[in-house]
């Protein structure tokens, strides 16, 4: 059973946005981006004066490679320079998840479908 007209205008205005995103900045990074302030191990250290005056602030890169986690600290350029990266990756797995349920809506309802 082909797509209902509803869905294939969907998967269609999907696939373009992707293209839109690709086209504006063709690189998308995937993990978290975190910004942290610590404490050293200092004891006579401004960061643990009251009130205390933490380190940083340091931007921290996670993700998962061959599954082990992996961060690495990015510096204030390379932030600049690959945060909407990671806006990119996020954007663009929201769109292909919701192709990935219009396809399985469009799979489920097929008649010719078996163990029903």
């Amino acid at each position: 059973m082909p797509p209902t007209p509803d869905q294939q205008a969907r998967a269609e205005a999907i696939a373009a946005e992707i293209a839109r995103i690709l086209a504006a900045r063709p690189y998308a990074l995937p993990g978290t981006l975190a910004t942290r302030k610590s404490q050293c191990g200092r004891d006579n250290c401004r960061c643990h004066a009251d009130p205390p005056q933490l380190h940083g602030p340091y931007r921290k890169w996670t993700r998962k490679h061959n599954g082990k986690t992996v961060t690495r600290v990015l510096g204030d350029a390379q932030h600049a320079d690959y945060a909407p990266w990671f806006d990119n990756h996020k954007r663009i797995r929201r769109l292909l998840a919701e192709l990935e349920q219009i396809s399985i809506d469009v799979t489920e309802n097929d008649p010719r479908r078996r163990n029903r």
